[in-house]
Formats: C-alpha cells, sequence, structure tokens
C-alpha cells in the first residue's frame, strides 16, 4: 500500500489545487482554493474557455460580483470530483473587514445554493485576522461553515476555536521558510526537519490543545514544502496537499507511522488559554513570525486577486 493511502486511513486528505482535471487520480475527499491557486489555472489552456465563458454570462454585473462567480465555477467543477467540500475564498483586501467579509461570503454560499450545492459542501476561507475570526464567528451562528486561513501562531488558533469555527489551516510551510531564512548560515536543515520541522510543531501543539480541550474546530495542516513534513503530521484531522506533494506520496510504499492522535493529547500538560481583542492582538504582535506572515500572506493573495481583476477586466 502507498503512503498515500496508508495516510488515508487516519488523516483525511485535501487537494490544494484549482486544477480539477488532475483532482481524481488522487482520490481526495475534499480540495481548497485561493486566488492564487485560481489565478495559476486560469492562465492554463485547460481553464481560459472556462474563465471566458463565466466572464461573458456575467459581463455586465460589478467586477467584484464577477470573480465570485469565477471563483464559485471553479468549486463547482471541484465538487464534481470530490466527495466532501470546497474551500472559496473571500477577496484578501477585505481581511480587516468584518461586515464586508460577511456579504462577500452570504454572496458566495447563494451563488453555491442557485447552482444546487448545499452550504454543508462548502467552507468560506478568511484570513486568521481579528476581523475575519469575528467574521467567522458570526457565519457559523447562521449554519455557513468556514475555513481560517493565513493561521502562523496559537493565539490565532484559540481565538478560532473560541469563535467555533468549522475548520483552520495552519500554514506548515510558511512558518518553517521564516525560521530557516531568519537562522541564515546557522539553520541545520536535519535537526529541523520532521516532528522537528519547527512548522510541523506549531500544527502539533495546536492539534494537542484542541484535543485535550474538546475543541471540535478541525486542524488542517497546509503549506507544505515536503513530505517529510506531512509524514510528520499523519494523524492530523486533515492535511491539504499539493498535486506535486500527492505524487511524491503515491510513490512511495514504505510504512506510515502515526504521529498524532486524541488519546496522546490527552495525557499532555497544557494550560488553557482565552483571547479577547486587545489580549489577541498583543499576543499576535508578540510573534514576530505570525506577525510578518500573516502580512505577507495577505498582501500576496491581495496582488493574486488584482491580476484576477485584470484578466476579467481584459475579457469583459
Amino acid at each position: 500500500m502507498n503512503q498515500l493511502d496508508q495516510l488515508k486511513a487516519f488523516t483525511t486528505v485535501v487537494a490544494d489545487t484549482g486544477n480539477f482535471l488532475q483532482l481524481a487520480q488522487y482520490a481526495p475527499r475534499d480540495a481548497t482554493t485561493n486566488p492564487s491557486l485560481i489565478l495559476k489555472a486560469v492562465q492554463s489552456p485547460d481553464y481560459a474557455p472556462l474563465l471566458a465563458a463565466t466572464v461573458a454570462a456575467h459581463r455586465t454585473e460589478p467586477l467584484e460580483e464577477i470573480v465570485d462567480q469565477v471563483l464559485v465555477r471553479f468549486g463547482l467543477e471541484i465538487l464534481k470530483v470530490v466527495p466532501g467540500r470546497v474551500s472559496t475564498e473571500v477577496d484578501a483586501r477585505l481581511s480587516f473587514d468584518m461586515a464586508g467579509s460577511i456579504a462577500r461570503a452570504h454572496r458566495i454560499i447563494e451563488l453555491y445554493e442557485q447552482a444546487g450545492i448545499g452550504r454543508e459542501r462548502v467552507l468560506i476561507k478568511l484570513a486568521s485576522t481579528w476581523e475575519g475570526i469575528q467574521a467567522a464567528a458570526a457565519l457559523e451562528h447562521e449554519g455557513i461553515h468556514c475555513n481560517l486561513t493565513l493561521l502562523f501562531s496559537f493565539c490565532q488558533a484559540v481565538a478560532c476555536g473560541e469563535a467555533g469555527v468549522q475548520l483552520i489551516s495552519p500554514f506548515v510551510g510558511r512558518i518553517y521558510d521564516w525560521y530557516k531564512k531568519s537562522a541564515g548560515a546557522a539553520w541545520d536543515e536535519a535537526a529541523s526537519s520532521g516532528v522537528n520541522d519547527p512548522g510541523v510543531k506549531s500544527v502539533a501543539q495546536i492539534y494537542a490543545y484542541y484535543k485535550k480541550y474538546g475543541i471540535p474546530t478541525e486542524v488542517m495542516g497546509a503549506s507544505f514544502r515536503n513530505i517529510g513534513q506531512i509524514q510528520a503530521l499523519a494523524g492530523c484531522d486533515l492535511l491539504t496537499i499539493s498535486p506535486d506533494l500527492l505524487g511524491q506520496l503515491q510513490a512511495l510504499d514504505a510504512p506510515l507511522t502515526r504521529q498524532l492522535s486524541a488519546e496522546m493529547a490527552q495525557g499532555m500538560n497544557l494550560e488553557a488559554h482565552s483571547y479577547n481583542e486587545a489580549t489577541f492582538r498583543f499576543a499576535l504582535n508578540q510573534d514576530a513570525m505570525a506577525t510578518e506572515k500573516l502580512a505577507e500572506g495577505i498582501r500576496l493573495f491581495a496582488v493574486d486577486a488584482g491580476k484576477l481583476d485584470q484578466m476579467i477586466e481584459s475579457l469583459r
């Protein structure tokens, strides 16, 4: 049995791609997208006609509404392939706008429902800012489930759990990137890999805390740089993995050992935490890595959202 199949025995595997034509060969349960992945997809000859057709059908609508039509159209295609859920992201430029994020989420859900897809098959992706987390809390209260992304710190995870969000996506690879860059020539790859990888350690801490305190929010490790990070998080609730790394796992037959479990977490001595807006902002501020990577992530997604806007405008 290959390692991808072994992983599926104790972790839900999610495909991290906008390339729905590639999904079937890995048989993931769910799929996640973001503006960067959609932008990459629509630049491919395989998907350019889908973008053009969607824009043509809605060319008289406001730009942001056409964007949502495009995102949902990709989501609908993905849902033909995966049996579970698709994550569709609210524009990163609304990351500090709670009301704007809620309004955008409502429209995305409405478009899915108009296409016959129930809200139980959609996760609204929001950045793990204070405003994003509060928007998610309000949406969850309405039965609209959320995936909180760009999550780099323990305080973000605790706040998401307190808000009752459905799922979080802590970014393993970007945490690893920051620590590797920060260490410079002193970085020891061998000593900082596997369970000692700083990104892996962050997700393992969050997973253990949630299980210890019975927090139902799902933990989905994301943003992987290598399969060693994935192997070290075997047993996490979900892992969202790029097609390239899914292929690497599929090509390996060595035994895969479960690393995380709720039973192990129960025996850990972990202090309970709670945050209000002021203490959350201070805790995030005190974590240089999380502060920098959250800001950078929002900027990068906003740039790609702007590029997608330009592509759509050129087709109107």
